[in-house]
């Protein structure tokens, strides 16, 4: 199971901290990210992190966001900086996990929305 947190309303060039918790039967997490969804517009990938620490963003939000891992604590973070208006949406949290079945799982969590305001 996936726990997102941390969605709210912010003007444009204002911050927010996206957190997601994995929990349940992992044995080892391979890659957690976030995507996000906005009205009429197909769910796209924000930015995702391995367990190894490689990252990746989509061009939009490159030295505006930092995704972030914490691997003991099954968590990953969204540092969201600079936000703007186009950045509203519906962010999900996804990982790709080992479970203690050694089979692999991909799980979405609940959405958080973030609004920002012009």
């Amino acid at each position: 199971q996936l726990q997102a947190y941390g969605g709210g309303l912010v003007q444009a060039g204002g911050s927010l901290r996206l957190s997601c918790v994995a929990s349940g039967s992992i044995l080892s997490i391979v890659v957690m990210g976030w995507y996000r969804q906005s009205p009429g517009k197909q769910r796209e990938l924000v930015a995702d992190i391995t367990s190894g620490g490689s990252a990746r963003y989509v061009a939009s939000v490159k030295g505006r966001f930092t995704i972030s891992s914490d691997n003991a604590k099954n968590t990953t973070y969204l540092e969201m900086n600079g936000l703007k208006p186009e950045d509203t949406a519906v962010y999900y949290c996804n990982a790709g996990v080992k479970g203690t079945d050694y089979r692999m799982y991909s799980s979405w969590g609940q959405g958080t929305e973030v609004t920002v305001s012009s």
